[in-house]
């Protein structure tokens, strides 16, 4: 029998908790996302995030453990090499990814792939290195709007992006740009997770601004995951964010693009006003592209303490039969060194008001038990070759 109609997951990208045993091997030393942004700023008010445990699963400054949090919390940690956006969400459903995606942040892009995207886009590329959003734009948005040429550049992901402007580029050949990328990144050897159209706008240096339109062309998953079993089960699968561009539309029946991390909260809000049933996957992506990877924790905090007003609107509105699951992806230190991603365990806070008890449970070994207890809830089958453990059972 089902426990809960709904199950509303949230990510807030890049939230980690602590280092991993084997972050040290990624390059990340003593790393903490959540600690060291609350040791960052004077003050952190984060008070439903604080109900439902935060402060007593982890070490958070100005946010004191509560006497009886809600619901139940734990640690997650990783089990698949990477320390990405798509290894953390697919493996949230089941995956288990063995081999990292091809990375390029060191010497750019090779000449062979530049070579056949110039000449099947028809637009001379220039940037090819790895480089902030922001930075890229100053160096190269004025050139680009003068001469039409194509600003291709990467990050510490597997990722190859490409800048246009709106409005002298076009958003419709950026987009047609970025599908002849993703093409001819289907070769092992130029494989990476994901192309990102970065459309912006602007007419000089310093005012240039990236614009919501962006779109992620990623590799689809190398297997069916919790989402497809319930999709094929007839159940809905709502997406908030970027979740259907990391999946490739896989297992999705509905698609919902936010302009924010606040306008991501603001469209889950419409959704639990909606009667269905299945679940509701949403990323918060502003976490980790505004002030992960720009090393900025007071922007960072400033972020959480927006998404706690939301989160206390959502904790209202939940049914009884709806069961509210609050995870990340990885994390993003904003106080380490360099702009990459961190490899830290995530938290997985769970809370519905039918819940008669409350509590912490073991550290988990995987992100996948979060698939696996979606699954476990909605009766359906795990697709073959998926990792994870359901904890259902446990949230009583």
């Amino acid at each position: 029998m089902k426990k809960y109609k709904r199950i509303f997951t949230i990510v807030i990208d890049s939230l980690g908790v602590g280092a991993m045993n084997d972050s040290e091997e990624y390059g990340d030393i003593n790393v903490d996302t959540l600690g060291h942004i609350s040791e960052s700023v004077d003050s952190f008010n984060i008070p439903n995030l604080q109900k439902m445990g935060i402060g007593n699963l982890h070490k958070v400054k100005h946010v004191d453990p509560v006497k009886n949090p809600i619901g139940y919390r734990t640690k997650l940690n990783e089990a698949s090499v990477g320390k990405d956006t798509m290894t953390g969400h697919w493996e949230m459903m089941g995956l288990h990814i063995t081999k990292p995606f091809k990375t390029f942040t060191d010497t750019g892009f090779p000449k062979e792939l530049l070579d056949e995207l110039e000449a099947r886009t028809g637009h001379k590329i220039v940037g090819n290195k790895s480089a902030s959003g922001t930075e890229i734009l100053d160096e190269l948005g004025e050139h680009q709007m003068k001469t039409g040429d194509m600003i291709v550049y990467t990050s510490a992901d597997s990722v190859l992006q490409i800048c246009g402007h709106e409005e002298t580029f076009g958003l419709d050949e950026l987009y047609r740009c970025c599908e002849i990328a993703r093409e001819l990144t289907l070769k092992d050897e130029w494989k990476v997770g994901r192309i990102i159209a970065r459309p912006y706008l602007g007419n000089k240096k310093g005012e240039f601004k990236r614009t919501s339109n962006r779109h992620d062309y990623a590799l689809k998953p190398y297997g069916e995951t919790a989402l497809n079993a319930l999709k094929d089960k007839g159940l809905e699968v709502i997406s908030v964010g970027k979740i259907k561009d990391i999946f490739d539309s896989e297992g999705i029946t509905e698609g919902n693009k936010s302009k924010s991390s606040v306008h991501g909260m603001e469209q889950t809000l419409e959704i639990m006003d909606r009667d269905f049933e299945g679940l509701c996957f949403v990323n918060l992506v502003d976490f980790d592209a505004l002030w992960g990877h720009r090393r900025n924790p007071k922007g960072y905090a400033e972020e959480l303490e927006k998404f706690d007003v939301n989160l206390g609107k959502v904790l209202e509105k939940l049914n009884d039969d709806d069961l509210l699951i609050i995870t990340a992806d990885h994390g993003n230190d904003p106080t380490y060194k360099g702009s990459d991603h961190t490899r830290e365990r995530v938290p997985f806070l769970a809370y519905s008001p039918s819940m008669k008890d409350s509590g912490e449970l073991e550290e988990r070994k995987t992100f996948a038990d979060i698939g696996a207890t979606i699954a476990d809830n909605f009766e359906v089958q795990m697709p073959k070759g998926t990792i994870g453990s359901s904890v259902l059972e446990k949230l009583k």
